[in-house]
């Protein structure tokens, strides 16, 4: 594009943008009381001077002469009524920091393919928690991803953390979740009985700089937790089936790395595997209900377990398997025919679980360290929507997410925090085993 084309296209865009702030001007005049109160000042100023014009009475020259100089005076305080009003009017639809905003992002790159920049059009609070500040922008054709991509970038130039970047009421409009840089997550943040969500089955996985960030299991029914070692996906696992447990779920784990994450008390509240064969005969079990569940739903015409159980009074739990490293369980490397057979079969129930599962109330809640092809087919992963990752890089990142995501914006040596497949980034919560279930048996005494 030749550069005289470029130029024409920025003035373009600059005189779009000056309306653009004049109606946003007009907008807040209605929605701000103390802007209101300063234009009918300016506009009563304008009033008196056009009122009392003729007061200036000039005598030094001719008629002709002091009748030109009376209409310059009228012309005078008209252009100042109406330009000076205009002018008012870009300055109230002009968020404070607009022009440095602008400049910042020219200076890391974040530009369309004329060197126009995003502009600022709004600034105002978030409604679930005041200290968030949405920042809406004219993305001036310049598309999620790229945002996504130079997000660190932006974070440095204007001194944020942004919690969520997504599309506003429009694909042109781009609005940034902000947290100043100084109110960064808690690297510690312990579990209270208060978190839990009323929901019914809403489970909180942690705190991002939005507040309680949760899943819940009848939209997003299964979940793959990833990351390498010690960032903390254990801790993870456990918080969202302690949860489940404490929501009347039935839950089965394998844990296949010795069950040294699980004490004893885990074993009163749920079923712990340990051996491939009994995992086999656990999922057997649970696909020939979900088989029977499927006919129930069938027969019944109801398209889920929700609606089942609220229009004929009944109360079909929900059924959950977690695998504490599901590597453990499904890699080959090394195995004989018949162990390669029997990891075959378990992959299978766990394949037709993840595929129909949720319609039946029947999840799975995996967690890996490398969840690649040769750990997890393609048609376990791709019906696991909801991903999870922690400390990874960008190979492992890649895996999970399908982006670099957790490399780029988790600290290589942070532990329990994670990003989800949407890019928001939370602290999972840390709790105590004993006293988090003793709390349980309490409440029901």
């Amino acid at each position: 594009m030749f550069r005289g084309e470029k130029e024409r296209i920025n003035h373009e865009s600059q005189r779009k943008y000056l309306l653009l702030r004049m109606a946003m001007g007009i907008k807040c005049v209605f929605t701000n009381p103390l802007k209101l109160l300063v234009l009918v000042a300016y506009l009563l100023s304008s009033f008196a001077l056009w009122h009392y014009r003729e007061l200036v009475s000039i005598t030094e020259f001719t008629d002709s002469v002091n009748e030109l100089i009376t209409t310059l005076i009228q012309y005078g305080i008209v252009a100042y009524a109406v330009f000076g009003l205009l002018f008012l009017l870009v300055i109230f639809g002009t968020p404070f920091g607009s022009k440095s905003t602008h400049d910042n992002f020219r200076r890391i790159g974040l530009v369309n393919s004329v060197g126009e920049a995003p502009s600022l059009l709004t600034k105002r609070k978030y409604k679930a928690n005041k200290k968030v500040i949405i920042m809406e922008f004219i993305s001036n054709g310049i598309p999620l991803n790229e945002w996504e991509d130079k997000r660190q970038r932006i974070e440095t130039a204007l001194n944020i953390h942004v919690a969520k970047v997504e599309n506003g009421k429009n694909k042109r409009l781009t609005w940034l979740y902000t947290v100043p840089a100084k109110n960064g997550l808690s690297k510690l943040i312990h579990w209270h009985d208060k978190h839990l969500s009323k929901d019914t089955f809403t489970l909180v996985i942690g705190e991002s700089f939005l507040g309680n960030e949760t899943v819940d299991l009848s939209k997003n029914p299964h979940l793959l937790l990833g990351g390498s070692t010690g960032s903390g996906k254990s801790v993870l696992l456990k918080l969202l089936v302690m949860q489940c447990i404490k929501k009347g779920a039935e839950v089965h784990i394998a844990d296949f790395k010795g069950g040294v994450d699980f004490p004893s008390i885990w074993h009163s509240k749920c079923q712990i595997i340990i051996e491939e064969r009994k995992l086999l005969t656990l999922l057997e079990t649970l696909v020939d209900e979900l088989n029977r569940r499927q006919s129930i739903l069938n027969e019944s015409d109801y398209r889920n377990i929700d609606e089942y159980n609220e229009k004929t009074g009944n109360d079909l739990k929900r059924l959950i398997f977690a695998c504490d490293e599901v590597a453990e369980v499904l890699d080959k490397t090394g195995l004989d025919k018949d162990q390669k057979e029997l990891v075959t079969k378990i992959e299978s129930k766990l394949s037709r679980i993840a595929r129909v599962g949720r319609a039946c109330g029947i999840h799975l809640i995996l967690s890996t360290q490398r969840p690649d092809a040769n750990i997890l087919s393609g048609q376990i992963k791709n019906n696991i929507d909801f991903r999870i990752c922690g400390r990874a890089d960008n190979v492992l990142s890649q895996i999970i997410l399908d982006s670099t995501s957790a490399s780029d914006q988790i600290p290589k040596d942070a532990q329990g925090r994670f990003i989800t497949h949407d890019g928001v980034v939370f602290q999972g919560y840390l709790f105590d085993d004993r006293c988090t279930f003793d709390n349980v048996q309490k409440g029901r005494r």
